[in-house]
């Protein structure tokens, strides 16, 4: 595996991790993260993902040794809107993705080991993440696993309830 910087060109293979993703949670009936709707389907998420690939953020893509796409991690030093300010300067998880049919096999551990060495290289001391808190804490227990640490918690208001999400951070 390769990982790579992406661009507007990987737009298409983005959508179908996370169309992959959406429908993996769906088959577990676990639809409180992202729905059960493909990301390709739904015009304001593709453009969310078009959005990406300019500035400020960092597309980095984990690329097989077919050149195919497993895994995406999108990195900014700006926190997502829901998520409280940080007090330092700091590089920030704003999506991380991987093909599920290679769910263990170490693409998002890679993909954030990548992160750390892009936050170091910036002169950051702290890298976060936001995620869906809801459910079993799942997701939650993925990222203690990847290192981070669980800081404060916080909810977003939308129309089919509220949705729960957690902030974590790796101190570098």
């Amino acid at each position: 595996m390769k990982i790579r910087n992406g661009g507007s060109a990987d737009v298409p293979d983005i959508l179908s991790l996370l169309d992959g993703a959406v429908s993996w949670l769906a088959g577990q009936e676990r639809t409180g993260q992202w729905g059960d709707q493909p990301f390709s389907t739904d015009r304001a998420r593709i453009d969310q993902v078009t959005g990406y690939t300019e500035e400020p953020f960092l597309i980095r893509l984990a690329v097989d040794e077919d050149g195919r796409t497993v895994g995406c991690c999108v990195l900014a030093e700006q926190r997502g809107k829901y998520v409280p300010v940080s007090a330092e300067p700091e590089l920030f998880v704003r999506l991380l993705v991987t093909d599920r049919s290679r769910k263990g096999s170490g693409i998002g551990a890679a993909l954030i080991a990548d992160a750390i060495e892009e936050a170091r290289r910036r002169g950051h001391g702290l890298l976060r993440v936001d995620c869906y808190a809801g459910d079993d804490r799942k997701l939650v227990g993925r990222y203690r696993a990847l290192g981070f640490t669980e800081l404060e918690g916080f909810e977003v208001e939308q129309p089919a309830g509220v949705w729960p999400g957690q902030v974590l951070e790796i101190r570098l």
